[in-house]
């Protein structure tokens, strides 16, 4: 019986070392393997078998990109200004066998190598270049991180300055300095505003003299055009008038002469014309000769002109 569980119990340890040589490794992972101490192989994704008892998993590495945020490094600039730089580290693991071997704790290294990188390079740059040159400061530093971290397998992708923290009293003079550059460019864009409102207002009185000297003169040639019209239709109206006049003493004329009138009755007309001229003005009116002969003529023209003095 005691036979039977010892020999039970064998099997279950031998089903267990068997079932625990078994690994199956995931996607973005890898293993280190050992035998006897030393190193034998790194697996990659998918199932492996080792030996019992002379192999062992060493490690587990993390093939996935990797970010690290390393608290505030104290930093002196080249002007003597002491700051505080945090920075984040992008960074992967390209080969499990020197990142397990070629550095004790590789993390702290790369926390050590960036703050005396950043010092290295802080201490060549003043203030002002330091606040201004982030860009050219994260190029530098992942240049210079990612040559020395080659020998522990690890690939520095991407260092970012998170924050730069100057001391207080170089905060509130950052302060004060922009403060009187936002108050100076307002001045300046108040100024400008007033002067572009000066030179639209007197643009604005300027085009408003022209229009009204143009509308004047506009108005004048159109008065002026009118009493030149008012002019002509007055002198048409008169000439109209007169050849009317005219067409009616003509048809006057012709009636008689139609109506068979005589050479007496032509007389006495044209008598009542010279009697029209004179208009009662005249003192002295000369008769042609050829009408001089009809009889009875000087009593009709005495008659007709009453006092006034008849010349033949």
């Amino acid at each position: 019986m005691v036979g039977l569980i010892v020999l039970a119990v064998i099997v279950v340890i031998i089903l267990f070392l068997l079932i625990s040589c078994i690994k199956i490794v995931p996607q973005a992972k890898a293993l280190v393997v050992e035998r006897l101490g030393a190193y034998q192989a790194t697996w990659s994704v998918g199932l492996h078998f080792k030996i019992p008892i002379i192999e062992r998993v060493a490690r587990r590495v993390d093939l996935k990109e990797q970010v690290v945020d390393f608290a505030p490094q104290p930093v002196i600039t080249k002007d003597n200004v002491t700051m505080r730089i945090d920075t984040v580290v992008f960074y992967q693991i390209t080969d499990p066998k020197l990142f397990c071997y070629g550095v004790a704790n590789p993390i702290m290294a790369i926390e050590n190598l960036t703050a005396t990188t950043l010092r290295n390079i802080i201490g060549d740059l003043e203030l002002d270049q330091t606040l201004t040159s982030r860009e050219t400061i994260n190029t530098k530093m992942r240049a210079s991180l990612d040559v020395a971290t080659d020998p522990w397998g690890i690939k520095v992708n991407r260092v970012e300055l998170k924050n730069i923290i100057p001391p207080a009293a170089i905060q509130d003079a950052m302060e004060k300095q922009m403060k009187a550059e936002r108050e100076r460019r307002e001045a300046i864009l108040r100024a400008e505003g007033e002067k572009k409102s000066t030179v639209l207002v007197a643009e604005g009185e300027k085009e408003s003299v022209i229009l009204k000297a143009e509308a004047e003169k506009e108005a004048k040639i159109l008065e002026a055009e009118a009493e030149k019209q008012k002019r002509i239709k007055e002198a048409e109206g008169e000439a109209e008038a007169i050849l009317k006049v005219q067409q009616a003493n003509a048809d006057g004329i012709r009636f008689l002469k139609d109506a068979g009138a005589d050479e007496s009755v032509l007389t006495i007309k044209s008598l009542e014309a010279f009697e029209k001229a004179a208009d009662g003005k005249a003192t002295k009116i000369i008769i042609p000769s050829e009408i001089q002969g009809l009889a009875g003529l000087a009593k009709s023209v005495q008659e007709v002109m009453g006092d006034k003095d008849i010349t033949r």
